[in-house]
């Protein structure tokens, strides 16, 4: 969301005066957030973060202009990227250039304290606030519910050939929840060395977040999901049956931008002679680095460990390490990319290295052109 600031008060405070006989001068006291807010920011987002109306402003608008007290669009957002806005202005972060930089006019102090006091005006605390929405995995599902649309690829690096392709679709619902599908797009080599192609098993899966706690920068979801047999299994694309998936997913902040985050769960087709039933347990461990005083791009290098085992008499527990990488790609930080490589540890017979990589939209911040 854009933070769209106007510093009359701070200014008409700093100019000189003509005579200071003639008026006293103004003094502002600025040391909470609602104050600062109340000198630099009221005059355009007005009492309570809902905007000034226009007659107000003197000018039109930006169509993403926020209103801070509306608790669906403010707390997805991360303070950080608030105080980015205001920091650098609107250009800087791909938004309205109306919005002016504050570097000059405050203290990285008083930036903080202006976005902590825009945090409390949305007054239902049962949503999860942004700073909870930590980096995607390439494996790894995260907790938080997500407006997202994500296109995942995965390519065999050697053994068969196989490449899989897969537009996931993600939406928010209600205060905790989320909607999401799956459409996978296939290839396989089949043994005459020629190759097949087409739809996979789609999937539906619904989220709901159980706990979350900004204090101890922590989240836990559970998901449920039914894949259908949409694939033909006699050409690799699909596995024949019907399958539940549920699983858990926890995420937590830990000091200087690094976290860690787990999920665990099992596979559950309907017909165990066609699949057998599964669990699985994957788990990430990253840090965010950012260029430019931490207002700019940013880098996320992640490693996940993963591990899966069929519920069947005799069988092996799979492990395998993901080093990857996640970049930003433009100014507003919604479009993203991440390259890693999925290396088998143990019982490698049949098991290829594969080169995975997502390109990651949300949506929810602007179109694919906006924020460059």
């Amino acid at each position: 969301m854009v933070v769209a600031l106007w510093p009359p008060a701070i200014f008409l405070a700093q100019a000189p005066q003509a005579s200071t006989s003639a008026r006293p001068a103004i003094e502002l006291k600025l040391d909470t957030g609602k104050e600062i807010y109340d000198a630099a920011c009221i005059g355009c987002h007005g009492p309570g973060g809902r905007g000034q109306p226009q007659t107000t402003l003197g000018f039109e608008p930006p169509s993403t202009f926020p209103d801070f007290s509306d608790c669906n669009g403010s707390t997805p957002e991360r303070a950080f990227d608030w105080k980015a806005t205001i920091h650098e202005g609107g250009r800087a972060r791909g938004f309205s250039e109306i919005m002016p930089s504050f570097a000059e006019a405050l203290t990285i102090e008083q930036i903080d304290m202006v976005a902590k006091y825009l945090r409390t005006l949305c007054a239902d605390p049962s949503w999860p606030l942004g700073e909870l929405n930590l980096p995607r995995a390439l494996m790894t599902e995260k907790a938080f519910p997500e407006n997202e649309t994500v296109l995942t690829m995965a390519a065999n690096a050697n053994g068969a050939g196989a490449f899989s392709s897969t537009l996931i679709y993600e939406q928010r619902f209600g205060v905790k929840n989320q909607f999401e599908i799956s459409a996978p797009v296939n290839f396989s080599e089949q043994g005459t060395g020629d190759w097949s192609g087409g739809i996979g098993d789609l999937v539906l899966g619904v989220k709901r977040v159980l706990a979350h706690s900004s204090r101890t920068g922590s989240i836990l979801s559970v998901q449920g999901e039914v894949s259908a047999p949409t694939g033909n299994s006699e050409k690799g694309l699909g596995s024949g049956v019907t399958t539940f998936e549920t699983f858990g997913a926890f995420g937590q902040i830990l000091p200087h931008l690094s976290f860690f985050q787990v999920q665990a769960g099992a596979e559950l087709p309907t017909d165990t002679e066609m699949a057998p039933r599964a669990v699985f347990w994957r788990t990430t461990v990253g840090r965010t680095f950012t260029q430019h005083q931490d207002f700019g791009r940013s880098w996320t290098p992640m490693v996940e460990i993963l591990a899966d085992r069929d519920l069947e008499t005799g069988a092996a527990t799979n492990w395998d390490v993901v080093p990857e990488m996640q970049i930003t790609l433009n100014k507003r930080q919604h479009i993203r990319v991440s390259v890693g490589i999925r290396k088998p540890i143990n019982n490698t017979d049949g098991r290829s290295t594969q080169v995975l990589a997502y390109a990651l939209w949300d949506w929810f911040d602007g179109g694919l052109r906006e924020g460059w």
